[in-house]
C-alpha cells in the first residue's frame, strides 16, 4: 500500500469538540484521525466503529490495537522512534510497529488473528516502507493480548486491548518520515539496557515498556519458540511510565472508568430473577451520581502504585454499599426525595426498600469475592476492612439518630458520628486502594489519614451546603437537616451560645419537621449565620482540608495526584 492515504481505509465522522483539539496539528496525521478503529469491551468484544480521534481524546474509549515485534535473522529487534509531529506519544521509542486494525471485514477477522495480522502488514508498509511480500501473513505469530491505558496529557490517552505479534524475517526498511523519525536494531541485552536507563532523550513508550518488561520472554527472540495464550494481561493505568505525563482533571479521571464501574454495578444488581427487587436496587443508581466512592480505589491506586481491574470491582462493591446506606437513610430520615427523584421506599414501598437494601449489602460482598485480579489471600483483608466500614457507618447512623433526641451533643461526639457515617467510607476506599496497589505501610497509612480528613471535610461541607443551597441544587428540600433536628456542628455550636433572638429563631425550627414554613427555615438559617455557627463550621472544614493536602504532599509527585487534589478541594469549591 505504497499510496496509503485516508481514502484507502474506512473512516468516521469526528466529533466537533474533539476536532477542535487537532488545530495546528500535522495535516497528514490530522487526516488519519478519521480512521474507523474498533471499539471493544475490556474482554475484547466488538462494540462497533469509532474514529481514531474519538477513541484517544479526552477520557478515551477502549479499542483494539496491535504491536509487532519484528526480529531479523541475527536475532535483533527493530525499534522505531515515533515522529515528533505524531499527535499521540510523539518522539518516544516503541516496538517495530504499533497501530490499530480498522473496522473492516478483513481486519476484524478473528480466525488465526488474521485481522490484526493484515493490519500489521498494512502499517509496516505505511510506516516503515516494508513491502508486504517480505512480511507474509503466515510468518506472523500471535502471542497474547494485554489491556492498558496511558495518558499523555489532558487531551490524549491510549486505552487499548493490544494484540502482540512476533515475526522473524529479514526486511528492507525505508521509514516514512511522517510516521517515524529514527529506527534501530537492538539485541536482547541492548533492550534490557534501554529499559533500566533513565534517559530523558530516549523515552520508551508505556505500552512497549509493559510488553518488554512484563510479558516478553526469551522465547520471543527465537524463531518458532513463542507459546501463544488466550489471556488478556491486565496492566491497568501505566501513565506514570511516561516521563512528564500530565494527569487529567478529576472529572476526566472519573469518567475514564465510570462506565466500567457502572457496568459492574448493573451486572451485580440485575442478576436476580425478581425484576421488582432488581428495580428497587437499581433505582438510586439509575438516578446518576458522580461515583466518587466507586472510582476512588482506582484513583488512589494510580497515585501510589499499580492499578488493575480488581480495583474497579472493589469500587463497584463499595458504591453498592454506599447506595444501600442511602436507601435505609431515606427511610430512617423520612426523606421522600433523593437525587431529585422519589426515594426507593416512595417509588416502590417500604418493605421492598428495606429488602433491597439488605440484598445490596450481600451482593456487594459477593462481587468482591469474584473480583478479577484479587488474589484469594487478599479476601480476608478486604472482608475485614469493608466489613469494618459497614459497621462504622451503622454506628455513625445510630449516633445520628440518637442525637436528634438529645438536648446536648458535644463536638467530639459529632466528629465521632461523621467519622463513622461518612469518613469511614472515604478512608476505606483510600486504604484499600493503596493496599491493592502494592504500596508500603507508610503510604497506606498516609492515604488512610487522607481519606479520613477528606471524609470529615466532606461531611462538614455537606452540612453547610444543606444550609447554603436551594432545593433544586440539593435535589431534596433545602434546610431539611435543621427541620429534622440533626445535630450538625453548626447546630451544636449555636446551642452553646447564650440566649438571644437568633437562638430562639433556630429553636423555633429545629426538629419541628414538616410543621415549619420555608420562612421559618430561612430565619433558622439566618440565625446560624448571626451566631457565627456557619463560619465556625467552615473554619473546622478548612482545617481538615489542610490536613488532607498535607497527606498528599507526602506522596511522590505523579500525574494521578492531580485528581486527588481536585477531589480534596471538591466540596470546598461548592460553597466558595
Amino acid at each position: 500500500m505504497s499510496g496509503y492515504g485516508i481514502e484507502d481505509v474506512p473512516t468516521m465522522q469526528m466529533e466537533a469538540e474533539a476536532s477542535d483539539a487537532l488545530a495546528g496539528s500535522d495535516s497528514v496525521q490530522e487526516s488519519l484521525m478519521a480512521e474507523a478503529v474498533i471499539q471493544v469491551t475490556e474482554s475484547d468484544e466488538v462494540v462497533g466503529p469509532i474514529s481514531k480521534l474519538d477513541s484517544h481524546y479526552g477520557d478515551g474509549v477502549i479499542h483494539r490495537a496491535f504491536s509487532v515485534m519484528l526480529f531479523d535473522s541475527t536475532g535483533r529487534l527493530l525499534l522505531q522512534r515515533r515522529a515528533s509531529h505524531k499527535i499521540t506519544f510523539p518522539n518516544v521509542w516503541a516496538n517495530s510497529c504499533c497501530s490499530h486494525p480498522l473496522h473492516s471485514e478483513e481486519e476484524m477477522e478473528l480466525k488465526d488473528a488474521l485481522g490484526v495480522k493484515r493490519a500489521a502488514v498494512r502499517k509496516l508498509e505505511q510506516e516503515l516502507g516494508i513491502h508486504p511480500s517480505q512480511v507474509p501473513l503466515e510468518k506472523f505469530e500471535f502471542v497474547t493480548k494485554m489491556r492498558y491505558q496511558a495518558r499523555q496529557d489532558e487531551d490524549w490517552i491510549e486505552r487499548e486491548v493490544d494484540h502482540c505479534l512476533v515475526i522473524h524475517t529479514d526486511v528492507d526498511v525505508n521509514p516514512n518520515p511522517n510516521e517515524v523519525s529514527e529506527i534501530k536494531w537492538v539485541s536482547q541485552e541492548d533492550l534490557e539496557e534501554m529499559l533500566v536507563a533513565d534517559d530523558p532523550e530516549n523515552v520508551i513508550a508505556p505500552w512497549f515498556r509493559c510488553i518488554a518488561a512484563r510479558i516478553m520472554n526469551d522465547d520471543w527472540w527465537r524463531p518458532g519458540c513463542v507459546k501463544p495464550d488466550d489471556l488478556i494481561h491486565d496492566m491497568g493505568d501505566v501513565s506514570h511510565m511516561l516521563p512528564n505525563a500530565i494527569g487529567a482533571d478529576l472529572s476526566t479521571s472519573i469518567s475514564e472508568v465510570k462506565e466500567l464501574v457502572e457496568s459492574r454495578i448493573e451486572r451485580a444488581l440485575t442478576h436476580s430473577k425478581l425484576t421488582r427487587l432488581s428495580g428497587a436496587m437499581m433505582h438510586l443508581l439509575e438516578g446518576g451520581g458522580k461515583r466518587l466512592r466507586a472510582t476512588l480505589p482506582w484513583l488512589v491506586a494510580k497515585a501510589v502504585g499499580d492499578t488493575h481491574s480488581g480495583l474497579l470491582d472493589v469500587g463497584a462493591a463499595i458504591e453498592i454499599i454506599h447506595n444501600f446506606t442511602l436507601v435505609h437513610d431515606d427511610i430512617m430520615d423520612d426523606d421522600d426525595v433523593r437525587r431529585g427523584r422519589p426515594a426507593v421506599h416512595i417509588a416502590y414501598d417500604l418493605p421492598t426498600a428495606i429488602n433491597a437494601g439488605d440484598a445490596m449489602l450481600a451482593i456487594a460482598f459477593e462481587a468482591m469475592a469474584v473480583a478479577e485480579g484479587i488474589e484469594p489471600e487478599l479476601l480476608p483483608f478486604l472482608v475485614k476492612r469493608i466489613g469494618r466500614m459497614v459497621r462504622k457507618c451503622s454506628e455513625g447512623q445510630q449516633l445520628d439518630i440518637e442525637f436528634e433526641n438529645r438536648e446536648v451533643v458535644s463536638e467530639e461526639e459529632y466528629i465521632e458520628m461523621i467519622h463513622g457515617k461518612t469518613a469511614a467510607m472515604f478512608l476505606t476506599c483510600a486504604e484499600v486502594g493503596s493496599h491493592l496497589a502494592g504500596a508500603d505501610e507508610d503510604v497506606i497509612q498516609c492515604m488512610h489519614d487522607w481519606g479520613l480528613a477528606l471524609g470529615l471535610c466532606f461531611q462538614l461541607m455537606d452540612d453547610l451546603i444543606d444550609v447554603l443551597s436551594d432545593s433544586d441544587t440539593l435535589g431534596k428540600p433545602s434546610g431539611s437537616d435543621v427541620a429534622q433536628g440533626k445535630r450538625t456542628l453548626m447546630v451544636i455550636h449555636a446551642l452553646r451560645q447564650p440566649p438571644s433572638q437568633s437562638k430562639d429563631d433556630l429553636l423555633a425550627v429545629l426538629g419541628k419537621g414538616e410543621d415549619v414554613t420555608a420562612e421559618q427555615v430561612a430565619r433558622g438559617h439566618q440565625a446560624l449565620h448571626d451566631l457565627g455557627s456557619i463560619e465556625y463550621a467552615k473554619v473546622k472544614a478548612e482545617s481538615y482540608h489542610r490536613k488532607a493536602h498535607d497527606c498528599l504532599d507526602r506522596i511522590s509527585d505523579n500525574p494521578a495526584l492531580r485528581a486527588l487534589r481536585e477531589l480534596t478541594d471538591y466540596q470546598l469549591n461548592r460553597i466558595y
